[in-house]
């Protein structure tokens, strides 16, 4: 399934951004009052130039004594940043967050502009659902032809139970 697909992308509020020349005490007001985690630093044309987590700000500003008036953004941002496409694939991108230990994924449009913003949990809360319906479905398939071998397994449970119940009313 693609990124895009999922309903709920649709309904994602649209992601914080700010120019590498803003400073970090700008940017952290504006985080604090929206209740974000994080703010991905664009260019003029919302093409994506970094991220800045609160993780960030804590080591990199709090933790190193940085001046948080006077310091851009674009000093402490990390500026690596994996940047998914709306035709990506959620599970390929839910396994690279997992696997390499990020937590949001900036995804831009076929123009490479910043659309969305997804974190870790929308992935898992977005995938949950279908996770769910696949376990299912493969425990009926598992259960409906494996019929014979479950209904001996039960058999014998039942026998072992009844058996173990007559041995202690015996020797009680």
């Amino acid at each position: 399934m693609k990124i895009k697909d999922r309903p709920e992308y649709e309904a994602k509020a649209a992601p914080m951004t700010a120019a590498p020349t803003d400073t970090i005490r700008d940017a952290v007001a504006r985080m604090s009052e929206k209740n974000y985690g994080a703010v991905v630093v664009v260019d003029g044309g919302q093409q994506v130039l970094g991220l800045v987590t609160e993780r960030d700000i804590m080591k990199r500003v709090v933790n190193a004594g940085v001046n948080a008036d006077t310091t851009p953004l674009s000093e402490i941002m990390t500026s690596d940043v994996r940047v998914a496409r709306e035709d990506d694939d959620l599970l390929h991108w839910l396994r690279m967050m997992s696997n390499e230990r990020f937590r949001r994924l900036p995804v831009v449009d076929e123009n490479g502009k910043l659309v969305s913003i997804m974190t870790q949990g929308d992935f898992v809360s977005y995938t949950w659902p279908d996770l769910m319906n696949q376990a299912m479905t493969l425990a009926r398939s598992t259960v409906s032809s494996n019929y014979p071998i479950f209904l001996i397994l039960g058999a014998g449970l039942i026998y072992t139970i009844i058996i173990a119940g007559a041995v202690v009313a015996a020797f009680s």
